[in-house]
């Protein structure tokens, strides 16, 4: 998306470190010196192998973690600046294991936060049917249930839901599909691309899935060792010769290799050299074969 410079930042890392004390009394950096920006309505994923330091740098945007050195700002307001509960009752944060009460059923899950912020119970009730209907669960079917009479699938879509329930206009999402099995996975990571489009909400994504990445992302901020290594949109970064950037397309041009392979042969099946030159389009990505 272009017009960075008139449209309003929501979320934004200034020169930000976050540093631990290590076994041997050392101070050790998990992000070092980190800066990007969040716009109003664009999904930003973090992009980056395991320990890059990706939830790190998600923890600090709902003050979970403070910075060592630097500044988070949210709205425009030092995340230290904010009542750290309104700050965090402002932000829906969904995690890979979904975090459900087991003792809730689906419907007191989804309806924590209004229930806390005192919502009347009407306006409570129309509220979870409503989130419940919009993640696929037929509200008079699932509201009653409790999570372990629920599949994967339904508990992450369940845990989206409650990330929702007070209409927050950031969200967060650390590794959300990545405990599905593969086939429920994209099925849940499809439902959630064309959902955001009506969520007009200002997302967050961790993930080391670069399909996921390119899927979902407005834009990828790419992080190695704690250090951003560039900031893409989707395009910018498959064309890029930033070798962290290269690593992760390799495995897209891997998949569209055996994709060739084992496609009907018409004519000339291409080469591994020709199937291998350049990377595939976002477009090819999201609509191909899974």
């Amino acid at each position: 998306m272009d017009g960075h410079s008139e449209r309003e930042p929501i979320i934004e890392f200034r020169n930000v470190t976050y540093a631990l004390e290590n076994g041997a009394g050392q101070r050790e950096n998990l992000l070092d010196s980190l800066s990007f920006t969040v716009f109003r309505g664009e999904t930003l994923v973090l992009l980056g192998r395991s320990g890059a330091g990706k939830t790190t740098a998600l923890k600090l945007i709902n003050r979970l973690l403070e910075p060592s050195a630097g500044e988070v700002l949210v709205e425009g307001r030092s995340t230290l600046a904010w009542d750290t509960i309104g700050l965090r009752r402002r932000i829906g944060y969904v995690i890979q294991e979904t975090g459900l009460f087991p003792h809730y059923t689906v419907a007191e899950n989804v309806a924590l936060i209004p229930r806390l912020e005192r919502w009347p119970p009407e306006r409570i009730g129309k509220r979870v049917d409503e989130l419940l209907d919009l993640v696929g669960l037929a509200a008079p079917q699932f509201r009653r249930r409790y999570p372990h009479e629920l599949s994967g699938g339904q508990r992450q879509r369940v845990g989206l839901a409650r990330a929702l329930a007070a209409d927050p206009a950031i969200l967060l999402m650390d590794e959300p599909f990545g405990a599905l099995d593969p086939l429920t996975r994209a099925e849940v990571r499809g439902e959630f691309q064309s959902l955001k489009q009506r969520l007009d909400k200002t997302i967050v994504i961790v993930t080391h899935d670069i399909h996921e990445a390119i899927i979902l992302a407005t834009r990828i901020a790419l992080i190695d060792s704690g250090r951003l290594c560039a900031n893409f949109s989707s395009e910018e970064f498959l064309r890029s010769s930033e070798p962290a950037a290269l690593a992760f397309a390799a495995q897209l041009r891997d998949l569209e290799i055996l994709r060739a392979r084992q496609a009907p042969s018409e004519g000339n099946r291409p080469s591994r050299d020709e199937v291998g030159q350049g990377s595939p389009r976002p477009a090819e990505i999201e609509h191909g074969p899974r």
